[in-house]
């Protein structure tokens, strides 16, 4: 769920690309990158941690050139080591830079594929450099740099690589190259600004991070479509593959994405609004006397559709937590260990909120449990009377192998448990979670946007067939017990 953005301007994009990623942030918080072209020269400046870690003014010069890239990193697939920071470049052929969201599920393959056949090493354990390097052959196979060349490369890339992904790349001598996997599973959008001089473009995970940096939105990049911005502003698009159903990541709308984004058409603080109201409805006719005092969002996330569970209840909303805003999203930290230290940290209740009350508390989504059994104790101990929770997701009971940090089946507390063991586990009076249909009708959009979403870690079905031993390696590399073994001294 890695953020990028690609620039074609006028004047040096660097500034830009780093305010961009600013807005992108909480899409990852691992790393940061930027990559700029100057002349026949590709200028990187990368490392770990925030945006605003990452860069300094003295960086921030060196990164001249009016094309570039820009990515902030949340660990999937591979390492949390600096060296898989991105963007990622070769220097052959051209020198090409690549920012990447999402993940390849046909890595294993492509590696001992790029190795043998196209005769490039891949140095880190990323499916992005191994993205990168499919790239890089397929355009050099072309033996021209020219956008119709760019475009039959990505023609290749689809034809080899499987998943779900998004990517921009910068290409010294042409300019950007963008694409999305043929299901639309990553967000992709495309923005223009207007001037004297011709037109700028950027290509970014969310619609967000235009509003910053002044450029307007005009399009989400289609499923399986090549854009192509060569440096002096030219937009070269079309299909590069056979579409597939375009089912977009439906843990976006839930969580990943900022509420003031557009993807797919779809605003995603609309979404969340109708989540609130389908929520609010099914717990009135699972519980139409109930005894409800106050709902309660668990923030940031949840706000949207805790006010209309609140709504639809006819109780009182109100804000019962404030938020250490130096602490990240739990939920992307790197591991467990982190994720439980950081709730503390992050969320301190306001007792007067929740003494002698009965209160709802609603959340996005539940995941592995840790964190929101932390928070009702927290409640408790703060004197509740009663604590009911709601998800305005279904139970996450599979892994997510498109681009989420959700690898283990067997870390989600819904998995292999009833909702009233997972009530238990929680510590909750009474839990209740959203439908998937209603869930599905929320975010479908009236006005020509998607109908169909990938839900696959609410319902086990994977749009691009993974093998079950895919679903084996990822647990072993990926899983929370993988990463603290990875992390012990030797």
């Amino acid at each position: 769920m890695c953020g990028i953005i690609g620039i074609v301007g006028q004047h040096d994009v660097a500034a830009q690309l780093y305010d961009g990623l600013m807005v992108l942030q909480h899409r990852g918080q691992d790393a940061a990158g930027i990559a700029t072209a100057h002349g026949h020269r590709l200028l990187v400046h990368k490392g770990n941690g925030l945006v605003s870690d990452v860069f300094d003014a003295a960086a921030m010069r060196k990164l001249v050139g009016h094309i570039g890239v820009g990515h902030c990193r949340y660990p999937t697939a591979g390492s949390e080591g600096h060296e898989e920071a991105q963007p990622f470049y070769v220097n052959s052929p051209y020198g090409i830079a690549l920012a990447h969201n999402g993940n390849l599920v046909n890595t294993e393959a492509l590696r001992a594929e790029v190795f043998a056949q196209d005769r490039r090493n891949v140095n880190t354990e990323s499916d992005s450099e191994v993205l990168l390097n499919v790239f890089a052959h397929e355009l050099d196979k072309q033996r021209e740099l020219s956008p119709e060349a760019a475009l039959r490369a990505l023609e290749n890339v689809y034809r080899r690589c499987t998943g779900g992904f998004a990517a921009v790349t910068m290409v010294l001598g042409l300019g950007l190259v963008a694409f999305r996997d043929r299901n639309g599973i990553r967000p992709l959008v495309l923005g223009r600004r207007s001037g004297p001089a011709g037109d700028e473009w950027a290509v970014a995970s969310e619609s967000v991070a235009f509003d910053l940096i002044g450029f307007e939105r005009v399009r989400d990049v289609a499923p399986g479509e090549g854009i192509v911005i060569t440096a002096d502003g030219r937009l070269h698009s079309r299909m590069c593959t056979e579409p597939g159903e375009h089912t977009p990541c439906i843990f976006e709308y839930v969580y990943l994405a900022r509420p003031d984004s557009m993807i797919d058409e779809v605003s995603v603080h609309k979404a969340r609004m109708r989540m609130g109201q389908k929520l609010g409805e099914k717990i009135l006719r699972l519980r139409p006397g109930h005894d409800i005092d106050t709902v309660i969002p668990i923030p940031d996330s949840s706000r949207d559709a805790a006010l209309e569970v609140a709504n639809v209840l006819g109780v009182k909303y109100r804000e019962g937590f404030v938020k250490n805003r130096y602490v990240g999203r739990t939920f992307i930290m790197p591991g467990q260990e982190q994720r439980t230290k950081s709730v503390r940290r992050k969320l301190n209740p306001i007792p007067l909120e929740f003494r002698n009350r009965v209160v709802l508390l609603v959340d996005d989504s539940i995941v592995r449990g840790t964190t929101s059994r932390q928070i009702v104790q927290m409640v408790r101990d703060v004197g509740a009377r009663k604590v009911y929770l709601a998800s305005a997701a279904p139970p996450v009971r599979y892994p997510n192998i498109y681009g989420i940090d959700m690898p283990a089946a067997e870390e989600f507390i819904a998995h292999g448990r009833s909702e009233r063991e997972i009530e238990a586990l929680l510590g909750v009076d009474w839990l209740v979670y959203q439908d998937l249909a209603d869930l599905e009708d929320s975010v479908a959009s009236p006005k020509g946007g998607p109908t169909r979403f990938d839900c696959s870690c609410f319902n086990g079905e994977y749009v691009t067939g993974p093998g079950e031993d895919y679903f084996e390696r990822i647990r072993q590399l990926r899983s929370d017990a993988a990463k603290t073994t990875r992390r012990q001294p030797l």
